[in-house]
């Protein structure tokens, strides 16, 4: 597979939804890779009430109508990424005064071409889709010009060639940089310790006083960073495996990814499903070990806590898109192992009513509430008052939407933004009433100390 993503290096566009892990084959059957889009739409800002998704509707009436269950949620159609600041299109938020990766709210491609991996069957298929164009009088696209495209991907995979892969232009230096503060060395986060203690402290105070139940607070990471993003792509999948692992490539930035998360999906056009992970524990070498890590998670009253306030919070917000009584919790905290980590991870489920679609669910429910807390609005003014830069990618989602309306998308935890020759990395975590805020910044290292050695160890091959 990764040779495969070499050889289309240097393809504009660049977008690799990648279910590296082989442990959780529920999550994990499929990988896709496409670029070159027919078209493209990047927002460089939003604000309350922009009307953000009339262009993807478009696009999306002009994919092939089909209702072939054999195909796979995606074979071409749209993908992009969305920032945590596009939510500031549902919703009047304050933000934090520093923007220096000055990451896009959405930047989206409609794709008449997809390679999928299925990772159960074992099988690699190429995908071309006939994708209307409204401006040529046709109803569909010349047989000649799906026989060019299937061959375009198939020259790229024969030949053998390794694509020269361009770095991202080291862009002039950006107003306002973020606050500096080395926690080791080439390393920086935007929070001092103490700064990070007392806001948890002050998170504590707002949850006390009634505010929320618990907030996401992170700190985030910034190293140096001169090589490309699939050189990083390519250690991160090896060291830290995950079903939702993702490369997104643009001309002046680049993400990185290995989150475990689902954000929202939805199958066969109506079935909507979200997977909120609140409760981490690393795996155990010795078995017996990895069993008393399990209880001990699963008996953490604490982790618990987090867990079910989000549930709640996700099944108020697919009830914004779902038909009434179709909300239902159909697994909570449930210990799932991945490869190096176990998760609380519950499962929200529900049914779209017939006159809402998959950009109505996803206004209903961005950003999702694993990451922000609960109650989701006021714990976002917290984080924006607290946090001092915005988040840009981290928390956001990668997401894809095939011709059958299907949807599937991640949150965007575990995950680097490549730019300007630096690269960042947001830790966090979820703090309720009875969070120590120096444990709560010790997890916040913890978190990161696998995504610094996939960091040290691709520098170091390159």
């Amino acid at each position: 597979m990764e040779e495969a993503i070499r050889r289309f290096g240097d393809v504009p566009f660049l977008v690799l939804l990648d279910s590296a892990s082989q442990i959780r084959a529920r999550d994990a059957r499929y990988t896709f890779l496409t670029g070159d889009p027919v078209e493209t739409l990047r927002l460089e800002s939003v604000q309350y009430g922009d009307d953000v998704f009339t262009r993807l509707r478009g696009w999306q009436s002009r994919l092939p109508e089909t209702t072939d269950e054999t195909l796979p949620p995606f074979c071409g159609g749209i993908a992009g990424f969305l920032s945590y600041e596009f939510g500031e299109a549902f919703e009047h938020l304050p933000r934090p005064a520093i923007d220096d990766f000055q990451t896009p709210p959405l930047v989206a491609g409609l794709f008449d071409w997809c390679l999928c991996w299925d990772h159960i069957r074992k099988s690699i298929t190429i995908y071309v889709l006939a994708i209307r164009n409204p401006e040529s009088g046709r109803s569909d696209p010349d047989e000649r010009e799906l026989e060019s495209r299937m061959e375009w991907v198939r020259e790229r995979l024969m030949s053998g060639h390794r694509a020269a892969i361009p770095l991202p232009p080291v862009l002039k230096s950006i107003r306002s940089p973020a606050p500096r503060h080395e926690i080791q060395p080439s390393v920086w986060s935007s929070f001092e310790p103490e700064q990070y203690l007392r806001a948890v402290s002050r998170v504590v105070e707002y949850i006390g006083a009634g505010d929320i139940f618990q907030a996401n607070l992170s700190q985030r990471l910034t190293a140096k960073w001169e090589g490309n993003a699939i050189e990083l792509y390519s250690r991160i999948r090896t060291m830290n495996p995950a079903p939702f692992c993702g490369l997104f490539i643009q001309p002046d930035f680049a993400i990185v990814s290995a989150s475990p998360e689902r954000f929202l999906k939805i199958s066969n056009g109506r079935h909507v499903e979200t997977r909120p992970i609140k409760g981490t524990r690393r795996r155990q070498q010795s078995p017996i070990a990895d069993l008393f890590t399990s209880d001990e998670l699963t008996s953490s009253e604490k982790d618990r806590a987090e867990n079910v306030m989000i549930v709640d919070l996700l099944r108020n917000d697919l009830s914004r898109s779902c038909r009434p009584g179709s909300v239902r919790v159909t697994g909570l905290c449930e210990v799932e192992r991945f490869e190096t980590v176990q998760h609380l991870v519950s499962t929200v489920v529900g049914e779209l009513r017939p006159e809402c679609d998959v950009w109505d669910l996803i206004a209903g429910c961005f950003p999702g509430g694993s990451i922000t807390g609960a109650p989701k609005i006021r714990a976002m003014q917290i984080i924006a008052e607290l946090e001092p830069t915005v988040r840009g990618a981290y928390c956001g989602s990668l997401f894809c939407v095939g011709p059958r309306g299907d949807l599937d998308s991640s949150l965007l935890i575990r995950t680097f933004t490549l730019k300007n020759g630096l690269v960042q990395f947001p830790v966090g975590g979820g703090i309720v009433a009875d969070s120590q805020p120096h444990d709560e910044y010790l997890e916040t290292l913890h978190k990161a100390s696998g995504m610094l050695r996939s960091l040290t160890a691709a520098s170091s091959e390159r």
